[in-house]
């Protein structure tokens, strides 16, 4: 037996016996290397072994802690560990989700203006003709009649859903103004997609690593998580999916098949097509998030796992928040043959997304020039991302992996096994620098070597500092040293 194995066993029997009561505090890294001669690398597999059993569980800035559960999962048959990007991956029910303080506790600790964004989920505001949407909402909402506010609930505003429909059109897959739903930000349609379609303790197949809000969303409306693999360069395991397809009463699925958060992962179109074929063959929905769908690197814009759809199955959910428009929070759904459920639900939970933001993009889109706008957001992405990819070479130790997307925000930086993220996260914020580790993207806080990178702000010396400061820090860890 190893030598981690053997401190899992001694702590996993203290647990059982009553001597490590649920919620007690486990020894800090320090003290355990200390009292039982081991190094800190095999200290932290022991604990990294002890929360995959679901024994204990880490507190950011605390440590780790004895579960409430941990006596049911002792006395429960053993579970097979979770199994990564290497062999042969397989679909994971989450236990009860409870993500929400660990992404807060992350996520919270990264808005000073005055950290380097490197684990923000948004793009810099210079990239975006802020200014010129300010004169078309000026211009509009000038000529707002007190009807107008309540003509169009809730599908929102004609002329933008025609335009939106335009959008459509010329991806080659149309779609009738009708049938579109405008939302407050693609978040608020994701969720009316999920609450349509599935109910508390119903099964929802999401990615793994996947959207940290979606697993918050199941937290919120008590239903369960079925994670599915996503790899960095095919993105979702469909044979991962077909074959929990059937072993599991899945009600929905929850993916980002193009340019995926946080991977920046995307799913061929063949794939899309069997993605769609698949599901069809069950009958069960997919909630498709496509915020990034328009920020690709190659000549054309790939198509939606919506552009396959023949049964009215695919909900099809995007945004101009990452796009045109940060901070009006306009998005819209495709809801196909759900568009009445998703109608009511709208109407009995905020009416109406904001009709002058609504107005101000109809009229940017009609006279601001959208599309010239994204071919140079799209070209100041990808060079950002060479910058970042660069940075990455020069200050960052040899065999660390990431990912190369094709569009999108983010890149995937995966790193040896018993790396820890989260400690770096915490490095980082006092140094002035936020990453987002890998722990946030998962029901199962799987991914503690992992961590998503942003690059949507122009490069410059204070991100070239940043990472030079992140290369030092990762070394400081055990498997660098």
């Amino acid at each position: 037996m190893k030598r981690y194995e053997q401190l899992v066993e001694l702590l996993a029997t203290d647990i059982r016996n009553g001597r490590l009561a649920p919620g007690t505090r486990l020894p800090s890294i320090r003290t355990l290397t200390a009292r039982h001669g081991l190094s800190a690398s095999t200290a932290f597999k022991a604990y990294y072994r002890l929360e995959e059993k679901g024994l204990v569980r880490a507190r950011p800035r605390s440590g780790y802690y004895v579960t409430a559960l941990a006596m049911q999962q002792l006395a429960a048959p053993a579970r097979g560990r979770a199994t990564r990007h290497a062999g042969k991956a397989s679909a994971r029910v989450a236990p009860r989700l409870d993500v929400s303080e660990l992404v807060f506790s992350v996520l919270g600790a990264a808005q000073d203006p005055d950290i380097v964004p490197l684990g923000s989920a948004f793009a810099a505001s210079s990239l975006f003709p802020l200014q010129r949407l300010g004169k078309s909402l000026a211009r509009t909402a000038r000529h707002i009649h007190g009807q107008d506010a309540v003509a169009h609930l809730p599908q929102g505003d004609p002329v933008l859903r025609e335009q939106i429909a335009l959008r459509y059109l010329a991806m080659g897959m149309p779609q009738a103004a009708e049938e579109v739903i405008v939302t407050s930000g693609a978040l608020e349609g994701l969720n009316l997609c999920l609450t349509a379609v599935a109910r508390p303790g119903d099964l929802v197949a999401i990615e793994s690593p996947g959207f940290y809000a979606g697993l918050q969303a199941l937290e919120r409306l008590r239903m369960k998580a079925l994670e599915i693999p996503v790899h960095p360069q095919g993105g979702l395991d469909l044979g991962a999916l077909a074959e929990a397809l059937k072993r599991h009463p899945v009600r929905a699925c929850w993916f980002m098949t193009s340019f995926q958060n946080p991977m920046g992962a995307s799913l061929s179109m063949e794939k899309k097509q069997a993605l769609v074929a698949l599901l069809a063959s069950h009958d069960v929905p997919l909630i498709e998030d496509d915020v990034y769908g328009e920020l690709y690197f190659s000549n054309r814009s790939p198509l939606p796992a919506k552009a396959f759809d023949r049964k009215g199955l695919v909900m099809h959910c995007s945004s101009f928040s990452k796009t045109l428009a940060p901070g009006y929070r306009v998005g819209w759904v495709s809801p196909g043959r759900f568009g009445q459920q998703v109608e009511r639900l709208k109407l009995m939970t905020t009416l109406s997304a904001s009709l002058p933001a609504q107005l101000a993009i109809a009229d940017y889109l009609q006279h601001g020039g959208y599309d010239k706008h994204l071919r140079r957001l799209r070209h100041a992405m990808e060079s950002q991302l060479s910058s970042l990819l660069a940075a990455v070479a020069r200050h960052f130790p040899e065999g660390v992996r990431v990912s190369r997307p094709a569009g999108g925000y983010f890149v995937w930086v995966e790193f040896a096994e018993g790396f820890d993220a989260l400690a770096l996260h915490e490095a980082a914020l006092a140094h002035g620098i936020s990453v987002a580790p890998g722990p946030i993207f998962s029901a199962r806080r799987q991914f503690r070597h992992c961590l998503r990178l942003n690059y949507g702000h122009p490069w410059d010396a204070r991100f070239e500092a940043a990472m030079q400061t992140l290369g030092r820090l990762i070394r400081l860890q055990v498997p660098y040293a």
